[in-house]
């Protein structure tokens, strides 16, 4: 399989096996989002030493496949580690025997999932600071990956350590889900047919995680490989949600609670209010979640426009998460066929609608590059307010530095969508409300961002800001 995407990456990669000096380079995301994938594509046939940890391992159970690496890449003459301190000397020896037997290249060690291989109360971290300050980082000729899909682990304890490693890495490097294009990119390569508005029902399960599009079936429509893959029975990703929050965080029970706290509030919810439904008190605990899940992707914090700070929202984003929560009890109740049935429902119409508004918000470049302003200082938020006593709500409002805000509504439809006179009154009422609640100087346009556009009618011509699904493509 090729490389998808990740040309950035693909260069500061390349740039740092080509360079004259050493590199230490930390590559995060969340997992099944090609990490490993891209390394291993990119450089394996060029590793000096390739080791990986085991989720859930001992010390002495992640000491022993170190062991065992180590003799596969050549240290045979060499002592078996008790303690991380002699593994990494062991892997010195290993670099210092392969520059001896002339091999002129760069040395390249990917270390994958790191935070699996320093077990509690483990001497790993010291262990590797030593092999980098002692050895690597002198030597011009070592490329050092670690790796983590507990994001917030390499954040902490390598990018923000305060101890040896503090400013040692020379790159780092997180590997974001898929775009819609790279979506596309992946499915051609796969010659798995679809439509963009098909990718994009997809994307709205799955988000762009390339492990879980690649369980789908070329000979199978979107509706019945999303049947197979997560609601057949023994279906791939029957207990993928579970397993995900557990593979990534200690205390995984309580990351699980603020996640299906945060599903059952579609614009998100306030620390104070995270606190009172999960049952988790507010306090230090609650603060590493939140701040964990955001590094992650699975959550966003934002403000309302024109709110402080201190009143922020978490709203959870990721997909699949979503998507699992609404759907898991229906696994058991439904079974194989579940997805096609319901796709066909005014229920799926709901869902669909409030999923892709999630798609939009992790496409917001796309959008300014529709709107012409790429290049312009813009932020993005959510707003409520009332007017004339009438409540009115905006997704996302992006205000930008040429005053001008747009205020975007998000519509997914399967064919152009039909602005009737009681919705374009609502539109109306909502920009009408904004200016008056807000009192802005700036000049305030509503932004149409739908699938397939506006279907042409007296009031359609209203709407001259609008974004389609295929500019999500960009």
């Amino acid at each position: 399989m090729k490389l998808i995407g990740r040309e950035e990456e693909i260069k500061t990669l390349t740039h740092c096996y080509e360079s004259e000096q050493s590199e230490f380079v930390a590559i995060y995301g969340r997992r099944r989002v090609g990490k490993t994938f891209l390394v291993k594509e990119l450089l394996k046939d060029k590793f000096t030493f390739y080791a990986t940890g085991i989720l859930n391992g001992s010390m002495k159970e992640q000491l022993k496949m170190w062991n065992r690496e180590i003799l596969r890449f050549g240290g045979r003459s060499l002592k078996q580690a008790n303690n991380w301190i002699d593994a990494f000397e062991n892997l010195n020896a290993l670099v210092e025997q392969q520059r001896k037997s002339g091999e002129g290249k760069k040395k390249v060690i990917f270390l994958d999932e790191v935070p699996w291989m320093a077990t509690r109360n483990s001497d790993f971290l010291t262990g590797l600071d030593y092999f980098w300050n002692r050895w690597a980082s002198s030597s011009k000729d070592v490329l050092l990956i670690i790796c983590g899909s507990a994001a917030s682990w390499i954040i902490n304890k390598v990018v923000n350590n305060r101890g040896g490693l503090h400013n040692r890495l020379t790159r780092q490097l997180l590997i974001a889900p898929f775009t819609l294009k790279e979506c596309q990119l992946f499915y051609e390569s796969r010659n798995i047919p679809m439509t963009r508005f098909q990718m994009t029902e997809a994307y709205m399960i799955f988000g762009g995680i390339p492990y879980y599009m690649s369980l789908m079936e070329p000979h199978l429509s979107l509706y019945q490989n999303v049947d197979k893959i997560y609601f057949a029975q023994g279906a791939a990703l029957e207990n993928e949600f579970s397993n995900l929050y557990q593979s990534l965080y200690e205390n995984a029970d309580n990351y699980i609670r603020v996640i299906e706290t945060l599903a059952k509030k579609g614009m998100g919810l306030s620390r104070n209010e995270i606190s009172d439904s999960s049952q988790i008190s507010n306090g230090g605990a609650l603060t590493k979640i939140l701040e964990d899940l955001s590094i992650s992707g699975f959550i966003r914090r934002y403000t309302f426009y024109g709110q402080k700070k201190r009143d922020s929202l978490y709203q959870l984003i990721d997909p699949f998460s979503l998507f699992d929560v609404r759907f898991r009890d229906r696994q058991i109740e439904f079974g194989s066929d579940y997805w096609l049935r319901f796709s066909a429902t005014s229920a799926y119409s709901v869902w669909s609608g409030f999923s892709f508004e999630k798609v939009v918000l992790l496409h917001l470049e796309q959008i300014r590059k529709k709107l012409g302003i790429s290049g312009v200082l813009t932020s993005s938020s959510s707003w409520r307010g009332s007017h004339e006593d009438k409540g009115a709500q905006v997704d996302l409002v992006i205000e930008r530095n040429d005053n001008l805000i747009n205020l975007c509504e998000i519509k997914f439809a399967s064919g152009p969508y039909a602005i009737d006179k009681k919705q374009y009154q609502d539109l109306q009422n909502k920009k009408s409300a904004f200016i008056y609640s807000t009192k802005t100087r700036k000049a305030v346009q509503i932004t149409m961002i739908t699938t397939f556009g506006l279907r042409q009618n007296s009031y359609s011509a209203e709407f001259v800001s609008q974004v389609l699904l295929d500019d999500l493509f960009e």
